[in-house]
Parts: structure tokens; C-alpha cells; sequence
């Protein structure tokens, strides 16, 4: 990647009560927009003092545990929540509790790869690395609470980057070994897509959300061993290319872009506003002991004002000769 000067590694980042409910479907692990949000929040925490540019965040999972239970009796799983606080107090001689605020939280332990544009001089580099940790520990990741590492091998790593291709493929496979045992989190639209023609050469009508769907859940399907008895069948769990997940990457303009100031109670008055709903696509764990080059495991963000698109996309599908392209 000719516009990469340096990759700096953040290496196993412990993270409590992070957000679980990243969109209007799904629970679990943070939406990509949660990670690349932190990087531009860490860019204009240090943009002052170092004049330094970040790109696209590569994620890594070392630990997911989500704040969850199941009650006796039951299979399905529900989220912990509490009351805070226990008591409302809101009237004059009321001890009534308060209302539950319905909501997901998980503890993480994850390694970020984040794309570095600018090159440093030796000595600013140093006094970043020197300053990174306090601004990192005073910030929140998904929402929640960064806690300080409890090692020297997990203080964050500067690792140069090459215009040679060969140079950088050398310095990947090393940077490969920081991140095991771990899952690096890429986006699989071409399965999407392949999943989705599949599904309109019986129905014509099938959506890119039926795909999503059926490629997300267990299916269970009959199988003949015996041709002379097509009714002994035996019922077993289609194979699935990999550890697939739905993933919220991208918002959708629901209304056009209104002035700063326009519409009430926004964040701020200086900033256009448009209101817009999440959009899916296909995700994917994969071990990086699997991926040869860095493109493959950053998210980037793309925003198109014009068709309405604000976008968290990765570049993993592009590096493989089965990719199809056309869904986001």
C-alpha cells in the first residue's frame, strides 16, 4: 500500500462494557464503525502536538465476553442489565425503582492495526509512543472503558512500511505473529453475492437480506446416502464457508442533507445533518496467519453524499480470484 508510511500496532487492548447492540438486528461483537471512529478520535487527540494522519484499523479478536445469561429453564440467551440507579427518587417521598435502559455490553480483549499516512521524524516518533499510552487509556473503545495493560510486551509497537512490495510482505508476516492466537474480522460480500444468485435460480424474488439470512443461521437438511431409498434420509447442518457473521458496516440516507443548524437537538451547530439507517453485510473471522498482505485486514471509510452512502468497507474480497462485487 504505496500511501502507508508506518503501521502502529495496539496490541491487546483490554475493553469493559463496550457497546453489544451495534444495530437494530443483531447483538454481539462492535460494529467496524466503532473502531475506525476510535482512530479518528486518537488522530485529533495528537494531531496538534505530532501532525500525524491515520488510515484504516485493522481488528483483532483475542477475547469476547458478552454480558449474558440464560435463565433456568430456557435455551435462549438474554442480556444482564441493571438499574442505575436501583431507585429513582424523581418524586417527593416516591422510593419506586427505576426503569431497566435496555442494553448490550461485552468485555473485549482486541489487537488494533491502525494506518498510518504521515512520516514522523525519529524524535517525534518517540515522544508519540511515549504520549499514546495516556491518550489511549483516557478514551473510550465501542462505548466502553479502556483498562491499563497489565504487561510490557503489550505497550503499543511502531512498525515501518515499505515501498517495496517484497519488504512488505516480510514485515506482514512478522506482524502476523503479534496478533496469534487471534480472529482478524474482513468483510465477505462476494459470499454474499454468490449466495444470493444461488437463491434467485429458484426464487426470483429473493433479496440480499434472505441471502444474508441464510448464510448468517444453522441450516438443517435431509440427506439420501441410499438412491433404492430416497425416504431414509438423515438430517445434518449444511457446511458454511467459514465462520460467517451479520455485520453492520454502513449507514443509508433516509432524508437529504440539511443545514448546520437546521434541524433541533443535534450534536452541534456547525455540522450538516441527515438522517440515516444501518445497512448489513456479511463478516467473516478469519485466522491472520491466512492473510498475506495488510490491505486484507484494514476497514477503510467511504462516504458517497450523493447516493447517501456512508460506508465501513473492507478490501479482503478484492484480494481473492472468486470475489464478486456489487453488494456493500
Amino acid at each position: 500500500m504505496t500511501d502507508t508510511a508506518a503501521v502502529l500496532l495496539l496490541p491487546r487492548v483490554r475493553v469493559q462494557n463496550a457497546n453489544a447492540v451495534s444495530g437494530p438486528l443483531t447483538w454481539g461483537f462492535p460494529a467496524p464503525t466503532a473502531f475506525t471512529g476510535f482512530a479518528h478520535a486518537l488522530e485529533r487527540r495528537l494531531r496538534d502536538r505530532f501532525a500525524v494522519a491515520f488510515g484504516g484499523v485493522g481488528i483483532v479478536c483475542h477475547r469476547f465476553e458478552p454480558q449474558v445469561f440464560s435463565p433456568p429453564g430456557r435455551r435462549n440467551q438474554v442480556l444482564r442489565l441493571t438499574r442505575n440507579p436501583v431507585y429513582a427518587g424523581w418524586k417527593k417521598f416516591e422510593d419506586k425503582p427505576a426503569a431497566i435502559v435496555e442494553e448490550g455490553r461485552t468485555h473485549l480483549e482486541v489487537s488494533l492495526l491502525i494506518q498510518v499516512r504521515t512520516d514522523l521524524d525519529p524524535d517525534d516518533r518517540d515522544d508519540l509512543m511515549l504520549a499514546l499510552p495516556t491518550a489511549v487509556h483516557s478514551m473510550r473503545l465501542a462505548g466502553g472503558s479502556i483498562l491499563p495493560g497489565y504487561e510490557q510486551r503489550h505497550e503499543p509497537v511502531w512498525i515501518d512500511w515499505f515501498d517495496a512490495a517484497k519488504d512488505n510482505a516480510e514485515a506482514f508476516r512478522k506482524l502476523r505473529r503479534r496478533l496469534l492466537p487471534g480472529f482478524a474480522l474482513v468483510q465477505r460480500a462476494d459470499l454474499l453475492a454468490e449466495r444470493l444468485a444461488e437463491m434467485r435460480l429458484d426464487h426470483s424474488d429473493a433479496t440480499a437480506l434472505d441471502a444474508l439470512l441464510d448464510l448468517s443461521r444453522l441450516n438443517i437438511e435431509p440427506t439420501a446416502h441410499n438412491p433404492d431409498k430416497p425416504e431414509a434420509v438423515e438430517w445434518q447442518v449444511r457446511k458454511r464457508p467459514g465462520w460467517l457473521v451479520p455485520l453492520p458496516v454502513s449507514y443509508a440516507a433516509l432524508s437529504p442533507l440539511y443545514p448546520p443548524g437546521e434541524v433541533r437537538n443535534t450534536r452541534d451547530d456547525a455540522t450538516p445533518f441527515c438522517f440515516v439507517e444501518c445497512l448489513y453485510s456479511l463478516g467473516q473471522w478469519l485466522s491472520p496467519h491466512r492473510m498475506t498482505e495488510l490491505k486484507q485486514i484494514l476497514w477503510q471509510l467511504e462516504s458517497d453524499p450523493e447516493a447517501g452512502l456512508y460506508r465501513c468497507i473492507n478490501r479482503y474480497p478484492d484480494t481473492i480470484p472468486t470475489a464478486i462485487n456489487g453488494i456493500a
